[in-house]
């Protein structure tokens, strides 16, 4: 076959384009220019797409002996990436941009263009396995993906290729070193690639500007004033600016947000708990939508949040009744629907949360779980 790699100057990609070229592939690599200034992306560990990153991708490439092109996607990735990102948090929600990239830049943008130059696959450094069209976890749980791969259709998995999810991080590592690749151990990026400075909410603040509103209690008593609802998710605990706990001396979290007003309520721990979970913009990764409730388990952000459930597909979206609750549900995050077998690591499909239930209903559940046996 004729395999594009794409190759971000890490060490995953690099070894992803090597193993596409052993197992004898037609393998060119690319780069993707992701920044209008692709010098101001990296600091240290934190960022990607630097012209150190590019640099770095071109060495792996002669090293392997393949052909080596950068591509400037950075409008691209401007409007379907960062301005999501950007909008996303001033509509209250908390957007995953790697999932966005993923679903926009890498399964789109990117491979159209490569199958339009004939290339019969994508090949990327993401830890996540394909097996017969089926998408499953990676074998190193800690480094996993497939959440935010889940996104992705039918038809963008049958030409994606993950050559390095059956092996644990530090074996990509040393099999790199073996292969004579200088990135072997260049750190991991960490965070959000086109926030270098780790500070999410200084970024937002210069992008969305001051929007004044109030931080309540649980009883709607006013407790502070904040500059923006940017400045908050769900769960959030820490820089909420309130001058002490709750009155019981219990830490206070953020329990919802409304753009509309303003407002962002905060309360205890216990008012974080969900027991149900909405979403729209479902995707079924067999191509192939339930006819009807279905036994999973779903997880709605990238590290964590896991818990067992019975799934319906509702319109062009999912409503997933959990039988243990869940908290930090935020909208804009993804819920990811895997299979509840012996692995549990099928991916079923995904949808867009557009909101949670805190009301636990037991006979729903079990309703929809004796149909889901039928």
């Amino acid at each position: 076959m004729r395999v594009l790699a794409a190759m971000s100057g890490g060490v995953d990609s690099a070894v992803a384009a090597a193993r596409a070229v052993a197992a004898g592939h037609e393998v060119v690599g690319v780069h993707l220019a992701l920044s209008a200034t692709p010098g101001t992306l990296r600091t240290g560990s934190r960022g990607c797409c630097s012209k150190e990153d590019a640099g770095d991708a071109r060495r792996a490439a002669d090293v392997l002996g393949i052909p080596f092109y950068v591509w400037d996607f950075a409008d691209r990735f401007k409007e379907d990436v960062i301005d999501d990102f950007v909008a996303a948090y001033a509509a209250g929600e908390t957007p995953n941009p790697c999932l966005r990239c993923n679903e926009k830049i890498k399964f789109s943008a990117l491979a159209d263009r490569a199958i339009a130059l004939g290339f019969d696959a994508v090949a990327t450094g993401h830890y996540a396995r394909l097996e017969d069209g089926v998408l499953r976890r990676a074998v190193d749980a800690d480094k996993d993906q497939s959440y935010v791969l889940a996104v992705l259709t039918a038809e963008q998995l049958s030409r994606a290729m993950f050559p390095i999810g059956d092996t644990p991080k530090p074996q990509i590592r040393a099999e790199a070193a073996e292969r004579g690749l200088a990135v072997a151990n260049k750190p991991d990026s960490h965070d959000i690639c086109f926030i270098p400075s780790g500070d999410t909410r200084a970024f937002l603040g210069a992008k969305i500007g001051i929007r004044p509103g109030a931080i309540v209690d649980s009883d709607g008593q006013r407790l502070a004033e904040h500059d923006g609802v940017h400045g908050f998710t769900i769960g959030q605990r820490k820089g909420l600016g309130l001058p002490g706990p709750a009155a019981d001396g219990r830490p206070r979290y953020v329990t919802d947000i409304d753009p509309e007003s303003g407002t962002v309520r905060v309360g205890g721990a216990e008012e974080l708990n969900v027991w149900t979970v909405r979403a729209d913009r479902a995707i079924w990764t067999s191509g192939e939508r339930p006819e009807g409730p279905i036994e999973c388990i779903v997880q709605v952000r990238a590290h964590g949040g896991i818990a067992a459930a019975v799934a319906e597909p509702v319109g062009d979206g999912l409503v997933a009744r959990l039988r243990a609750p869940l908290t930090g549900v935020a909208r804009g995050q993804a819920v990811v629907l895997y299979r509840p077998d012996a692995l549990g690591d099928e991916v079923i499909g995904s949808g867009a949360i557009t909101g949670a239930d805190r009301e636990r209903d037991d006979r729903v559940v079990s309703e929809l779980a004796a149909d889901s046996r039928r």
